[in-house]
């Protein structure tokens, strides 16, 4: 079952990265800005719990799943781009085993 759920995430990569090839920008920003997301676990050094609590927060596909929406929905191609990016980047970090932090 790990494996098949990994399969499924890693759809979700693709997906998202061929939802991405419709923005207008180029495609190679998507590989650009894929780690950014990272960035958000520099709140480890506050301590576990704030860290923990900013990791999930912007790795929650319904996050970005929003923000992609709000994208849409203003016209605004840069945020439809960020809810993309953060949603794949979810999407290849399950695939490689990772997932939503537990305190």
């Amino acid at each position: 079952m790990k494996t098949l759920i990994k399969i499924e995430e890693l759809a979700m990569f693709v997906f998202g990265f061929y939802l991405f090839v419709f923005l207008p920008f180029s495609w190679r920003w998507f590989f650009v800005f894929l780690l950014v997301p990272d960035i958000v676990m520099l709140g480890y050094i506050l301590g576990n719990k704030i860290g923990t609590v900013t990791y999930n927060i912007f790795h929650h596909k319904g996050l970005a799943i929003v923000i992609h929406i709000f994208g849409a929905y203003f016209s605004f191609p840069l945020l439809e781009g960020a809810g993309i990016v953060l949603f794949s980047h979810s999407a290849l970090d399950r695939t490689f085993g990772y997932g939503l932090k537990y305190e």
